[in-house]
């Protein structure tokens, strides 16, 4: 296990200026070709409902066959949440409407807005990463007990998260975090909204269009469950499990690229970001999703290359890189709780236990 230590900050930009000599040009030049997978795997999602809405004609005790492609349509709803990140990010293609109108179906499994998207992640998430302006960070242990952070609170992996509802958590915990996010930009549009870890604000234009993104998103939804004539077989075995599976993949990489790591006043993705080992099979499917620490140092680089990264990172900065391997870091999320007392401390609901980050030890 290589671990950071609590080594002087250094910005995230410093470390794209040091490093990218070292890459060749192709890698930042975007890669029409992975339009392909989202594609494909938004042809997975239909052929899917197309064959779930015979069904009915099928006899109760063959309906387990179509369990591999429940199975298959849930990584189909991973990978579509990583395609359209990397196409948002701009490693796929250039054309602003294009990407908008592609990230819009890829994204719409997700119940995720491009233009929320591109706001709390590109714009927010990446500049203020683990800082106290980051929507995706743990809740402070000062923040009022509010909805959300109880929510979370009762989802995450911590110390304290109950079997049950971490099972639960894991197959809708990412539902939760859009709908905060969504609420608080629709309904509020002020920094001053408590029940997320970290309210922003949009302009009047992306506010619209938001609107605008989120209702296609529900007609969407609406034409699957209408299409799959709202039965319930139908509807567990094609949408409900395929988005709970999905989720559940999406949500795993999710709680370990920051919820372990201490936060920053300075972005520096050494200290405030993980990059977790999995299967190769896993980084083929989910387009290296696993280096994420590599990502936040580059995040319009084509994903083929983050591994790359990885190496100048271990050759160059050898001491600070947080890389785990994904079960070491699920080990420490369930051995540490997930409010933070102050930067590099975890508190739990209480307040009363506290743990000193893990990856702030040598």
């Amino acid at each position: 296990m290589t671990v950071c230590q609590d080594t002087a900050f250094i910005s995230q930009s410093v470390y794209a200026k040091k490093l990218r000599p070292f890459l060749p040009p192709e890698a930042f030049v975007p890669k029409r070709g992975k339009l392909v997978i989202l594609l494909i795997n938004l042809v997975i999602l239909v052929l899917g409902w197309m064959i779930a809405d015979k069904l009915d004609q099928w006899s109760i005790y063959y309906l387990w066959l179509y369990l591999p492609l429940t199975v298959i349509m849930g990584n189909s709803v991973v990978v579509l949440l990583f395609s359209s990140h990397d196409l948002m990010h701009g490693s796929v293609i250039k054309n602003f409407r294009l990407m908008r109108l592609i990230s819009l179906l890829g994204l719409a499994m997700l119940w995720m807005p491009p233009t929320l998207w591109k706001a709390v992640h590109n714009r927010v998430h990446h500049n203020h990463t683990n800082d106290a302006g980051d929507p995706d960070r743990n809740y402070l242990d000062a923040q009022p007990k509010t909805w959300g952070k109880w929510i979370q609170n009762l989802f995450v992996p911590s110390a304290e998260v109950h079997p049950f509802w971490l099972a639960v958590g894991m197959t809708s915990a990412w539902g939760v975090h859009t709908f905060r996010n969504l609420t608080s930009v629709l309904l509020f549009n002020r920094e001053t909204v408590d029940y997320v870890p970290a309210a922003f604000t949009v302009s009047p234009k992306d506010r619209r269009a938001i609107a605008w993104e989120f209702l296609v998103i529900l007609i969407i939804h609406l034409s699957i469950l209408a299409y799959l004539e709202f039965n319930g077989i139908k509807l567990i075995l094609s949408y409900f499990l395929p988005i709970g599976i999905g989720y559940a993949g999406v949500i795993f990489y999710i709680y370990t690229n920051h919820m372990l790591c201490r936060m920053t006043s300075v972005n520096d993705p050494l200290v405030n970001s993980v990059s977790i080992r999995v299967p190769k099979i896993f980084d083929l499917l989910h387009l290296n999703f696993s280096y994420h620490t590599e990502h936040h140092i580059f995040p319009g680089i084509n994903s083929d290359y983050y591994p790359c990264v990885q190496e100048l990172l271990k050759t160059h900065y050898p001491e600070k890189t947080n890389i785990l391997d994904a079960s070491e870091a699920w080990r420490l999320l369930l051995q540490t709780p997930r409010h933070y007392q102050n930067e590099n401390t975890f508190t739990d609901w209480s307040g009363e236990k506290v743990v000193t980050c893990p990856l702030s030890q040598e």
